[in-house]
């Protein structure tokens, strides 16, 4: 490193983020149309909430477990969207060390946390098909909080590793971050010095957060198959995989786009690849999966209508208000683990 370097080394206190560079005109239109996708995420998440926690009928363990993922996936999207929506409106946009640090640590946190509480729903699946009749007393509000709790707690420690080695590197002139977000590949691409400790390190703890999470959901939908091919009705086996295939798909997107951008290793990945798949997991999922998981799920379109004729209803018409009952004991659950029962 030359004298040049090392003073500006110093200097360093912000960063640019060069975002998708020439556009040739076409940034007014990724604007509006990458703001409405994250105002339909922000909506269709908070809707999603908002039903769950009026409809006693949605308060069960996979309804808490989805509450968590939808508070998760407005912030998962907000620590992104709105700085590249500035980019793209705007130009390269400035960000500070501080900043830059800050979307960097969250985003990973989320990250980490969306992989916990996808094994976390796909455990509560399997329960639910694999031992129906046990499934109320294991899937209980202590094991609920515990795996929703684990899973949150879990993702915010791990990048802590990953994000203190990253930004105590020394970095040169360069400070232009080619991205719309301050991610792992092109913040190392800025530093002067080896990045093969910090790579290696990073690979190692993202391996085990994505990997163990992802063998554990394989392993649950493996018994979950095993279970629904003996049931010998054909409407049983529909039913029974009616409520795995909306995680199955959502898993399918996250992993699939995930891995594919950090399976690449940083050094031959191009940054207009790097910056289209990233895409695809910070904002286009986040948006389908309130559509995928929930608001075409049957239960949850029922309670919509029910909570919107309530409102829409004339004060004091619609009765005295239902008795508060147990999240991991209704009667609508009771009723799926008998009929389950009975189809098997």
């Amino acid at each position: 490193m030359n004298l040049t370097d090392m003073s500006n080394l110093t200097a360093i206190k912000e960063f640019l983020l060069l975002g998708f560079g020439s556009l040739h005109g076409l940034q007014f239109f990724l604007f509006g149309m990458f703001l409405g996708m994250y105002v339909v995420t922000l909506l269709g998440n908070l809707l999603i909430l908002i039903v769950i926690s009026l409809d006693r009928n949605l308060q069960t363990p996979m309804y808490f477990f989805l509450s968590n993922f939808s508070f998760l996936e407005i912030w998962y999207t907000t620590s992104i969207a709105p700085k590249m929506l500035q980019t793209l409106l705007l130009g390269p946009k400035v960000i500070s060390f501080v900043g830059c640090v800050v979307q960097f640590y969250f985003f990973g946190s989320m990250a980490v946390v969306e992989c916990f509480l996808l094994a976390a729903m796909s455990y509560d699946r399997y329960l639910a098909i694999c031992s129906p009749l046990q499934y109320p007393s294991l899937m209980n509000l202590h094991t609920c909080v515990l795996l929703a709790g684990g899973s949150w707690l879990g993702g915010f420690l791990t990048p802590v590793v990953t994000v203190a080695m990253t930004f105590q590197l020394p970095f040169c002139a360069a400070y232009k971050i080619d991205h719309f977000f301050c991610d792992l590949a092109p913040v190392l691409k800025l530093a002067c010095s080896d990045t093969e400790t910090v790579e290696k390190t990073t690979f190692l703890l993202a391996s085990f957060v994505t990997m163990v999470p992802f063998l554990l959901t394989v392993a649950s939908y493996i018994h979950i198959v095993a279970a629904v091919l003996r049931i010998p009705s054909a409407a049983g086996k529909q039913r029974a995989f009616s409520t795995c295939s909306s995680h199955l798909t959502v898993v399918t997107l996250y992993y699939g786009t995930l891995g594919t951008v950090y399976a690449i290793p940083t050094a031959t990945q191009a940054a207009v690849l790097n910056k289209i798949f990233s895409l695809f997991y910070t904002v286009v999922t986040p948006m389908v999966n309130p559509i995928v998981y929930s608001l075409r799920n049957k239960d949850v379109q029922k309670a919509v209508r029910r909570l919107m004729s309530q409102w829409a209803s004339p004060k004091g018409s619609s009765g005295p208000p239902l008795p508060p009952r147990s999240i991991f004991f209704s009667q609508k659950s009771l009723d799926f683990f008998e009929g389950r029962q009975a189809l098997g």
